[in-house]
């Protein structure tokens, strides 16, 4: 399993957290999604390697701005 990390700004509730979580985990191959408002931060999951930029412009179609930690 490999995990990426990312750092999300414009977070501030679970409205927020559900709204990143939703459109990282369309992302084929994507196993598991962790998001914290709270901690800005953005874990992704998978068996395969993903594209840091399929996230990135997953986590922009939220409405949020993600960076590679």
């Amino acid at each position: 399993m490999m995990t990426s990390e990312f750092q999300v700004t414009g977070m501030s509730c679970g409205h927020c957290e559900a709204a990143v979580r939703g459109e990282v985990a369309k992302i084929a191959g994507v196993d598991v999604v962790e998001v914290s408002a709270q901690s800005g931060r953005l874990l992704v999951s998978s068996s395969a390697a993903l594209d840091d930029a399929d996230i990135i412009a997953a986590v922009d179609e939220a409405g949020y701005v993600a960076t590679r930690v």
